[in-house]
């Protein structure tokens, strides 16, 4: 590049047709009443299916972690992803299929719903990836 660039790339971009990107967001969302289900089998289960939804989308997971009673993610998307439909489509299949595959989840929740319909989600930047990432996978420690 040129003394004139007015920016540098970075080596974790992606190429896309037309577009360069670099799209990372923090996600986090809680099971209703902050009720502790994800335990035991549900937890890698849970896992499990997060990762097949994002493929599905066409998201890569770059961090997770689970606790009893929520759920970090750290993704990389598309331009194109709507991240709040992205996150109805976690929340929703995975509650769905939880429901089906673990009934007894229901014992533990009044009304029908595993997640509370509140979520929070951040933009990262490269200077915070890995920060982000740290703060993740230290959930399990606390």
């Amino acid at each position: 590049m040129d003394k004139y660039s007015i920016f540098t790339i970075n080596s974790d971009v992606t190429h896309g047709r037309g577009y360069v990107y670099c799209l990372q967001y923090h996600i986090v969302w809680c099971t209703k009443y902050r009720k502790k289900v994800i335990i035991g089998n549900i937890e890698s289960d849970v896992k499990e299916h997060l990762y097949r939804t994002a493929e599905d989308l066409g998201i890569k997971i770059l961090a997770m972690e689970t606790m009893p009673d929520h759920i970090h993610m750290l993704i990389e998307c598309k331009p194109q992803c709507r991240i709040s439909d992205a996150i109805k489509v976690f929340k929703g299949n995975t509650a769905r299929w939880l429901f089906l595959t673990h009934p007894e989840i229901k014992t533990k929740l009044w009304g029908g719903h595993l997640w509370n319909p509140s979520y929070f989600v951040a933009t990262v930047s490269e200077r915070t990836k890995e920060q982000v990432t740290n703060y993740i996978s230290s959930q399990k420690e606390k």
